[in-house]
């Protein structure tokens, strides 16, 4: 059963607005081993005017927690976020098992914005879509949960670390003499090498696919 992991970019959260808010975890917001798997974002809630702010039309944020901002410490957490008016405003209510799991606390204070990136394990069904997709070809976005927009795959890799190049056909491992990424960063301008990278087709032997969402 194939299983992998696919980035999800957005391109419309180019400077995406900050929010502050105080966190707070509670009970009835579950977070389970689909969760910590990363199979699923946990849920998170907002008042309506604070979701409106944040301009998030996939309702998928970011959560971004300070722990020594002068050490440049921070954790980030990423959510599938709903509106909900019993919730303050300028108030987020998140899983009181991961704020504790994570940073020992049942509060904090945090930014919100709406996320520029995201990644969500798949597998079964929705992993199978990806099978056989060429880089730069779509798979319906429903099957990350978001209706009306597609997914464009912009690219992936092997559980070596091998990246999926666009020129090589099929799904195979090939060395390539490489001026560019992916594959191969120069330190030197002209330099070239000859590096192993995965063809344009996703196997069962990628595990991570890159996309972007695009307009259906």
């Amino acid at each position: 059963m194939p299983e992998f992991k696919v980035v999800v970019n957005d391109p419309e959260a180019r400077d995406p607005r900050v929010v502050w808010v105080k966190v707070t975890g509670v009970d009835e917001l579950k977070y389970t081993e689909e969760h910590k798997e990363g199979r699923a974002l946990p849920e998170a809630r907002l008042n309506p005017k604070t979701l409106e702010l944040l301009d998030t039309p996939y309702k998928v944020v970011t959560l971004r927690i300070w722990r020594n901002r002068a050490a440049n410490d921070k954790v980030k957490f990423t959510f599938k976020v709903v509106a909900d008016e019993k919730v303050p405003e300028n108030i987020m209510h998140v899983p009181k098992a991961l704020l504790t799991d994570k940073l020992g606390q049942e509060e904090a204070v945090g930014e919100v914005f709406r996320a520029k990136a995201f990644q969500v394990t798949l597998t079964g069904d929705k992993a199978s879509a990806f099978l056989g997709r060429k880089i730069g070809e779509t798979v319906d976005a429903s099957v990350i949960g978001i209706g009306g927009k597609k997914l464009l795959i912009t690219g992936g890799s092997d559980f070596a670390g091998f990246p999926m190049v666009s020129t090589l056909p099929g799904s195979g491992k090939k060395a390539l003499l490489l001026s560019g990424p992916p594959g191969f960063h120069p330190r030197n301008k002209g330099e070239r090498r000859r590096k192993y990278v995965r063809g344009n087709t996703v196997s069962e032997e990628i595990v991570q696919i890159n996309t972007k969402l695009i307009s259906a």
